[in-house]
């Protein structure tokens, strides 16, 4: 590591955020009054899961967790002096005499804060490297780019796969199906060692990490634990509880699966003895009407707290064929609970013709449907990619730029690897 050069980039970053609070324009005086009273700004990190690929350090290891604190002290102790010399210089922030810094004996500093690491969604996309100081959840994932799809390769991953000369025709896309490499034949046991992903990391390791970098960060760091779908509520408590132990300021747990809808998949076949989850009591969507060759179709689509759950449908006055509807809404139900992706049934039931809507669509202009399959493979495909109104749905479960799958950043973030589309809700 050059630690002197980590130190001079820190200083120069803070630095430059200290006069962003000066030229940033606010859209209340309150809001600017306390921001230059404060003048508290948030120098952080990313890329920490690549840089631990370098030395062949696995994230879940004493070494990484070493590696982490030291490198954190020097962003923050490179950080502290030069706020320590703006305040010389320039003057230290207004409200110090009301914080900690406005002690005697204590030196004065500029910023109230300095440091906080942030998810760095789009930022990590744009400078190619991994996003804050989180594990990599895929050596490989799937991007699309006009309308194309190219799978995207870990560069720090496949640079060691050629120079350790186990880089084979196919070995990407296996890498892509499975998640990581770990049980690929030919790939050295130190090179699955260390190139570890989110999801074949213990929760432990996780949390160790970030009070490493919490200790030595003003503000909260942004870190989440994935855990695999069969995780319990006992297993959710105890890793709030080991977070809140060492000082931890916030943590976020997302689950494999809890989501009808996510980036990567293991390409683990279903159990032949899955059942579909329990319908809760009360779930939340929308209705759609739909112009059918015999008369309206009112088709509504419901989601749970894990995803898009069920659909229903009922048949205007005008009459019809109601069980081919209540048929296909009943399946996509079931299999939707089973935690089949939606798009999966929107593929089999979009394109679905029925001779009396599409001679009556050639009459009516209004119908703009193939058949009642069709309707509800449109009402799905609707829903998932949030072109709908559901009050409860707090984000769709597409990317709304490109359609791709959204995958969970820190808190309640989500971002698009196929497009860099990422937003925080």
């Amino acid at each position: 590591m050059d630690w002197s050069g980590l130190r001079e980039t820190a200083k120069a970053a803070v630095r430059f955020l200290d006069d962003v609070v000066d030229v940033n324009v606010y859209p209340l005086p309150q809001i600017e009054n306390v921001t230059r009273g404060n003048r508290k700004i948030g120098l952080g990190v990313m890329g920490f899961a690549d840089l631990l690929y370098f030395p062949g350090i696995p994230y879940d290891s004493e070494a990484a967790v070493e590696l982490a604190e030291n490198l954190m002290k020097e962003v923050s102790r490179g950080a502290r002096g030069v706020s320590e010399e703006l305040a010389l210089e320039k003057g230290p922030s207004p409200n110090l005499g009301q914080s900690v810094y406005g002690a005697p004996g204590v030196r004065k500093v500029r910023n109230a804060t300095r440091t906080t690491i942030a998810p760095t969604g789009t930022i990590s996309l744009i400078a190619g490297t991994s996003s804050g100081i989180e594990p990599n959840f895929s050596l490989v994932y799937e991007r699309k780019v006009e309308g194309e799809r190219t799978l995207v390769v870990n560069p720090v991953f496949e640079r060691v796969s050629c120079d350790r000369g186990f880089h084979r025709p196919g070995l990407m896309e296996e890498v892509f199906r499975r998640g990581g490499i770990r049980g690929i034949d030919g790939i050295p046991d130190d090179v699955k060692r260390t190139f570890v992903t989110a999801l074949e990391i213990a929760p432990e390791w996780h949390v160790r990490v970030q009070a490493a970098f919490q200790k030595h960060t003003d503000n909260a760091v942004s870190k989440t634990v994935n855990l695999p779908a069969s995780a319990s509520v006992a297993d959710v408590s105890n890793i709030f509880r080991m977070a809140f132990e060492p000082g931890c300021k916030g943590i976020t747990v997302y689950r494999d699966g809890s989501k009808a809808a996510q980036v990567l998949r293991t390409g683990k076949a279903l159990s032949p003895k899955v059942q579909p989850r329990k319908r809760p009591e009360k779930t939340a969507g929308t209705t759609r009407k739909a112009r059918v060759g015999c008369g309206n179709l009112y088709i509504t689509v419901n989601r749970d707290e894990r995803g898009i759950c069920e659909v229903f449908t009922n048949v205007g006055r005008g009459g019809g064929c109601p069980c081919q509807a209540e048929a296909a809404s009943r399946l996509a139900s079931v299999a939707l609970r089973l935690g089949l992706e939606p798009e999966a049934i929107v593929e089999q039931l979009r394109g679905i013709r029925c001779l009396s809507t599409v001679a009556a669509k050639r009459n009516a202009g209004e119908i703009n449907v193939l058949s009642c399959p069709d309707a509800i493979g449109r009402a799905i495909d609707e829903f998932i990619s949030g072109k709908t109104d559901a009050g409860d749905c707090p984000y769709p479960e597409r990317c709304p730029e490109c359609q791709g799958r959204l995958e969970h950043e820190g808190g309640r973030c989500v971002i698009c690897r196929s497009c860099g589309f990422s937003r925080c809700f």
